[in-house]
């Protein structure tokens, strides 16, 4: 059992869990990612470790209640325990000094993108850090970005915070003023294909994590398939992280409807 030590919510359906694990805090890298069970006979989530304390012996974990499963896991309090937590599973990020990145979070795709910005700083890049949402109250972790980036800008549709517009407006924006040498994004498959066009246009090398369905975590049921410069890739195994230009981002958002 993987005992919880803190909870905090960031909004009413998104929430924070920091989980006693110490083996998996060891070996955790950047993109990295978990499969959490909770309950016998619980569904398999794949999670993506937001953070991890070597000391503690603990990870972070940012869950959005959507269905039955995460929602039993959100409703989990601090002293409770999830019955599994496998990992750390898929790919580690590539990390490396290459000048400017620019990071794009959307909604609690900055969870997983966290880590990221943090390993791009210490490697000595210059981080720009963009995070997008629908409106104000769905921007998450902005404090812990902001303590890790050069500069931050916020995008909301609304206007309510930051910038109106888009994630493409605030990185294009930044393509109009400076050299960029790498672009990062995780967030929604749609957010991810439309950053892939705008960073393409101007021909920036774009890395993005996939989201698809997964089962299993170790590319045997085949439900994270996606095809990546023509060939079949498994997100669980070979992934969750690819050359944004490279991604068939149709297929993969026609695969993910496919519980709708």
């Amino acid at each position: 059992m993987f005992e919880i030590v803190e909870k905090e919510y960031f909004s009413e359906h998104v929430v924070k869990l920091v989980v006693k694990a110490p083996l998996i805090a060891r070996s955790r890298r950047a993109g990295h990612f978990v499969i959490v069970r909770a309950g016998e006979g619980g569904e398999r989530i794949p999670l993506t470790i937001a953070d991890a304390d070597i000391e503690r012996g603990t990870i972070t974990l940012v869950i959005q209640a959507i269905g039955v499963s995460t929602k039993k896991i959100c409703a989990l309090n601090v002293g409770e325990s999830l019955t599994d937590v496998v990992g750390p599973l898929g790919q580690a990020t590539h990390i490396e000094k290459v000048g400017t990145v620019v990071c794009c979070g959307g909604g609690v795709g900055v969870a997983p993108l966290l880590p990221i910005i943090k390993a791009m700083k210490e490697a000595g890049n210059k981080v720009i850090s963009i995070l997008a949402a629908r409106t104000a109250d769905l921007i998450i972790l902005e404090q812990q970005v902001a303590e890790y980036s050069d500069e931050l800008i916020i995008m909301t549709d609304d206007g309510s915070k930051g910038q109106k517009g888009l994630v493409t407006l605030g990185v294009e924006n930044v393509i109009n003023r400076e050299k960029v040498d790498l672009v990062v994004a995780i967030g929604p498959a749609v957010m991810m294909k439309f950053v892939a066009l705008t960073t393409k246009k101007y021909e920036i090398p774009t890395m993005v994590s996939l989201n698809t369905i997964m089962v299993d975590g170790t590319g045997m049921c085949g439900a994270c398939r996606v095809t990546v410069d023509g060939k079949t890739k498994f997100v669980c195994i070979d992934g969750p992280e690819f050359d944004a230009h490279k991604v068939d981002f149709d297929e993969m958002i026609m695969r993910l409807k496919a519980y709708n």
